[in-house]
């Protein structure tokens, strides 16, 4: 077996927990990578880890009928990268990506072509490939994003797989922070300056003989009107609070209304997010189909509840009722 490592990054994993770091969301629209950078930083803090040369980098993802997009064929030009792409199916799911990563990691180890693999991934699936590696004769180390407040030091890793992994390092949170950036949000000065234009005197007005779509500007407006009747909200990260009752709810009720009300700061900051990166046809095309919501973005809420609540009360009907409606509640109140 040749004694260098091999790279295995999970993209959705990857990008989802340094979007969310970023942008506060993993609503891909929210925020822009700098791909070679991270791909770079990541080899580069994998050779600083093991004093050894990398093999390859393998990036898995996912898109329509498999095929390369403009992003995958820019990632897949990085030097000593290799995209994999799975499939996604008609209702937005991700298929034959973790299929692809087992595959390719337990082939390495059979063909001895790295001595140790990192897997950027967080998947119970691959647990199973990840010990068939180890048998033969591959070390397997977990790379993550840190989170103290997680018992094992990352976040959204499956247990079983970290229990199965060899050792468990972090991807070092200068190289997040430079790799992943917020795009601009519809927030209250950029408002008023949507406003100011929309307020402008215009030589050749027409009259709309039906109702039109909202536009940014009128947006806008109506979001300084409504930043006037209302304090502005918090972009601070949500955080539990030991200390302290709200009155009127007290001990098991207290803790699920507070669960509640992340849930629905969650809808509307995703919604928010989801309304600065959008186009008026969209929006149109969005509410058309009201009340069932694209998956991309019914996905973005229920990953973003799970980064902060945990995955399995995201999966309580009332908490997805919550964030679903406070989605269409912000983008009721700036329509």
């Amino acid at each position: 077996m040749m004694n260098q490592t091999a790279i295995f990054i999970d993209a959705g994993f990857l990008l989802s927990l340094g979007g969310h770091r970023a942008a506060g969301t993993t609503l891909r629209s929210a925020f822009t990578i700098h791909y070679e950078s991270l791909v770079r930083g990541i080899v580069q803090t994998v050779k600083k880890n093991t004093g050894l040369n990398n093999l390859r980098v393998y990036w898995y993802d996912a898109s329509k009928d498999g095929l390369f997009t403009e992003q995958h064929k820019r990632i897949g030009f990085i030097p000593g990268v290799k995209v994999r792409l799975g499939r996604i199916s008609y209702n937005g799911e991700q298929k034959g990506v973790d299929l692809r990563l087992a595959l390719d990691l337990v082939g390495v180890a059979r063909n001895g072509s790295a001595s140790v693999a990192y897997l950027v991934s967080g998947d119970d699936d691959l647990a199973e490939a990840v010990e068939e590696a180890q048998d033969l004769g591959m070390k397997v180390i977990l790379l993550g994003v840190r989170r103290d407040e997680s018992r094992l030091g990352v976040a959204s890793v499956a247990e079983h797989l970290a229990l199965t992994a060899d050792a468990i390092e972090t991807i070092p949170d200068q190289l997040l922070d430079s790799s992943f950036t917020k795009v601009i949000e519809w927030d209250n000065e950029h408002a008023v300056q949507a406003a100011s234009i929309a307020s402008a005197p215009e030589e050749h007005a027409v009259q709309p003989t039906k109702p039109a779509a909202p536009t940014p500007a009128v947006m806008a407006q109506k979001l300084k009107a409504a930043s006037k009747e209302a304090p502005a909200d918090s972009e601070a990260e949500v955080v539990y609070s030991s200390g302290g009752e709200h009155s009127g709810f007290h001990g098991k009720a207290a803790y699920e209304q507070r669960e509640l009300s992340v849930a629905e700061e969650i809808g509307g900051k995703v919604a928010r997010s989801w309304l600065a990166s959008t186009t008026q046809q969209e929006r149109v095309e969005l509410m058309a189909d009201r009340p069932q919501l694209p998956p991309e973005i019914d996905r973005t809420l229920l990953k973003d509840c799970a980064q902060v609540v945990g995955e399995w009360k995201t999966d309580q009907q009332q908490i997805r009722r919550v964030l679903r409606t406070a989605f269409w509640d912000c983008l009721d109140k700036y329509s």
